[in-house]
C-alpha cells in the first residue's frame, strides 16, 4: 500500500516531459541565438511592416503572424464610416490578435507579429480623442482589452518602423488598397502623434527598437541591427547613495583653524 501511495503521488510522465520541453524552447538571452524571440513589428500604415515580419522570420527561422487584413470584413466598412464602424472594427482586430497571442504562447517557438496587439489601444484612443467612438463604446473596449492583457504574452522586443506621416501616405498610394483610398495625411499626422506617446509609454515595459524607416533597409541590415541591439538591451539601473553620504560628511566636518576654507581639495575623497 506504501508503494501505491508513494506512485499516486508522483506526476505522470507526460507532464514532466512536457514542462521540460518548454524549458528547453525558453530564449537564451545570453548568446546571439534567436531562436524562441518573440518579435512585435509596429508603424504607421503602409510603412512595411509585413514585408519585414517576412523577411525577418525567413532570416532568424522564426513564425510569422499576419495582421488580419484580408479577412478583415470590416475594413472597407471602416474607412468608408469609421464612426459607425469603429467600435466593429477593434473588437475584430483585438479578437484575432488576441487569437495570434494564444498561438504564440502555446507553441513555445516564439515568432514575428505583423503589428503588435498593444498597438490597437493606439488606435482605439484615436478614435475616441477624434469623436469617432463614443464613450460608452471605448470604456466596453478598454476593460476588456485590460480583462485579455493578464493572458497575454509580451514580445522579447518591439521593432518600430519610424517614418513620417508624408512617407506613410506615399507609400499607401503606392500599393493602391481600395479600401485605403480615403486615408488622408492629416489622420496620419494624428496617428504619427499617438505612435509616439505609445512608443514612449510602452518601452518602459518592453523594449523597443526604433528604426527610421524613411527609406527601406535590406533583410540582412535588419536581421543584423536587431541582433546587435537585443544583444545589449539590460534593464538595470544602479543607484548609489556613497557619494552623497560622502560629500555631506565633508561638509559637516568643521573648518580649520589654520585660516582655509572647508572646500574640497584635488585630493579629498568623496
Amino acid at each position: 500500500k506504501r508503494a501505491d501511495t508513494t506512485k499516486s503521488n508522483k506526476l505522470p510522465h507526460t507532464f514532466t516531459q512536457k514542462v521540460r520541453e518548454n524549458m528547453n524552447l525558453s530564449h537564451d538571452f545570453n548568446s546571439m541565438n534567436m531562436s524562441g524571440v518573440f518579435i512585435g513589428i509596429s508603424g504607421l500604415i503602409g510603412a512595411g511592416k509585413t514585408t519585414l515580419a517576412e523577411a525577418l522570420a525567413k532570416e532568424l527561422n522564426l513564425p510569422v503572424f499576419y495582421e488580419p487584413v484580408t479577412d478583415n470584413e470590416y475594413l472597407e466598412d471602416f474607412y468608408l464610416d469609421m464612426k459607425k464602424y469603429s467600435f466593429g472594427m477593434q473588437i475584430f482586430l483585438l479578437n484575432k490578435r488576441f487569437k495570434q497571442q494564444q498561438q504564440i504562447v502555446w507553441s513555445g517557438s516564439g515568432g514575428v507579429q505583423d503589428r503588435t496587439i498593444y498597438e490597437d489601444s493606439v488606435f482605439a484612443k484615436m478614435l475616441y480623442d477624434g469623436g469617432l467612438m463614443d464613450e460608452r463604446d471605448y470604456r466596453t473596449y478598454c476593460e476588456l482589452f485590460q480583462n485579455m492583457s493578464n493572458f497575454m504574452k509580451k514580445p522579447n522586443i518591439i521593432v518600430h518602423l519610424d517614418l513620417s506621416p508624408e512617407e506613410s501616405l506615399r507609400r499607401i498610394k503606392m500599393r493602391s488598397r481600395n479600401c485605403e483610398t480615403s486615408i488622408s495625411l492629416e489622420y496620419l499626422q494624428g496617428l504619427h502623434k499617438a505612435y509616439e506617446s505609445f512608443i514612449s509609454d510602452i518601452a518602459r515595459i518592453i523594449p523597443v527598437i526604433k528604426v527610421d524607416y524613411n527609406r527601406f533597409r535590406t533583410t540582412e541590415e535588419m536581421a543584423t541591427a536587431i541582433k546587435e541591439e537585443y544583444q545589449k538591451i539590460a534593464n538595470i539601473r544602479h543607484v548609489s547613495f556613497d557619494k552623497q553620504e560622502k560629500v555631506e560628511k565633508i561638509m559637516e566636518t568643521p573648518a580649520k583653524t589654520s585660516g582655509h576654507s572647508n572646500a574640497l581639495s584635488p585630493s579629498s575623497t568623496y
